[in-house]
């Protein structure tokens, strides 16, 4: 067996840092049926993201895209600006996000653009052995230039092969639920659901909310093969052509052989696009197949990390209305959404202010947890929520 690297070599990343990098644009403006399919596939079941006469009958007369779906649009979850440089022999999982939301909405005919700039990285031991973790900036805007979102993506970047030497075997098995188990786990997800039509077009005024208040658990799952294959399509990446591929050489950043591949290699898509498909070869393969999930780290197939950012997003602006937004985010991202889990999301109210703006923000501490109380993710938010007159 080889010896553990005691440190991990990353003098090749400091060229790119603070310099804007390129990126892959759409090449056709999104559609209605690409915010659906996102919706869709993030477990969101908000209708006025997906109904046309529910949307219709909105403050906005029309769909909307929800918060969570800039990332949609972008090439790599986020994750390019946070793996920049190479590290020879590694391998990368999300580590967490910090988003910053603006007030315009994203509909159907916008084409988005991200610009891309590395922000900073640090080495640190952890479970996995030497670690970097990098920064880097995503900031989304629409073809009017007017701003979406700010995603500062967090990778992490450690040693393949540390990895597969300490998945841990006892966690193979999916767990297995009885049929009453899953039938009481419908009960609990669709009370959120009904939470999202009680509120309906009203506002959640600032004023009823109260320090010490939960927002109503929000419950997904058991994840699957499935389910996982159904969220990595909602990415307008993974569809063969819809963006215009800039060439980016995953070896040269120091991945595995194996894990490396073809992924969104634009001249290889004319070629064989099958090889480009990260669903079936390349880094995200282990995402799917636990045969290469193993080699890299985790036990069984795993959800993705901007998946999880988007879940948060999703759940703090659903509950906050079609009047409200979520206006800044953090996601710290603790362990894997794992085949056969579920994902049970939770938060507490713990301060009201009002900014330097005029707007009126909620704050929030939010969890995300397993059906074992595993943390998966925790974090902060900053919540707009309309003022009664008076």
């Amino acid at each position: 067996m080889a010896t553990a690297p005691t440190t991990l070599d990353t003098s090749d990343i400091d060229q790119y840092l603070g310099k804007t990098m390129d990126f892959s644009p759409l090449r056709e403006p999104i559609g209605n049926n690409d915010i659906r399919r996102w919706v869709h596939a993030m477990h969101y079941p908000n209708l006025l993201h997906f109904d046309p006469k529910y949307a219709s009958e909105s403050r906005y007369g029309k769909l909307v895209a929800p918060q969570s779906f800039a990332i949609a649009t972008d090439d790599g979850h986020g994750a390019a600006p946070a793996c920049v440089g190479c590290i020879p022999g590694s391998h990368l999982l999300f580590g967490g996000d910090e988003w910053w939301f603006y007030d315009t909405k994203v509909v159907a005919g916008d084409i988005l653009t991200n610009t891309r700039i590395p922000f900073d990285y640090t080495l640190k031991q952890t479970g996995l052995g030497p670690t970097v973790f990098q920064r880097g900036d995503n900031n989304y805007a629409n073809q009017n230039g007017e701003p979406i979102a700010k995603q500062r993506s967090t990778s992490m970047r450690y040693s393949a092969a540390t990895g597969g030497e300490k998945v841990n075997e006892a966690d193979f098995e999916e767990p297995s639920w009885s049929d009453e188990e899953l039938a009481a786990l419908e009960d609990r997800k669709f009370a959120w659901v009904q939470m999202l039509h009680d509120l309906g077009h009203k506002e959640r005024w600032w004023d009823d909310v109260n320090v010490g208040d939960e927002l109503p658990e929000r419950v997904f799952g058991p994840h699957s093969i499935a389910s996982f294959t159904t969220e990595w399509r909602a990415f307008l990446m993974n569809t063969w052509g819809a963006l215009s591929f800039r060439k980016n050489d995953l070896e040269a950043l120091g991945f595995t052989k194996e894990m490396a591949g073809y992924e969104n290699d634009p001249d290889m898509m004319l070629i064989n696009p099958e090889l480009t498909d990260g669903a079936y070869y390349g880094p995200s393969r282990g995402h799917l197949f636990p045969k290469y999930a193993r080699r890299i780290g985790m036990p069984r197939g795993y959800g993705y990390g901007a998946s999880m950012g988007s879940w948060v997003t999703d759940f703090l602006s659903g509950w906050a209305g079609e009047h409200g937004m979520v206006v800044h985010s953090i996601a710290n991202y603790r362990g894997p959404a794992l085949t056969g889990d579920v994902t049970i999301q939770t938060a507490e109210v713990v301060d009201k202010t009002v900014d330097e703006e005029g707007r009126h923000l909620v704050h929030v501490k939010h969890k995300m947890v397993n059906q074992r109380g595993v943390t998966m993710c925790n974090g902060t938010a900053e919540i707009k929520l309309p003022k009664k007159a008076g």
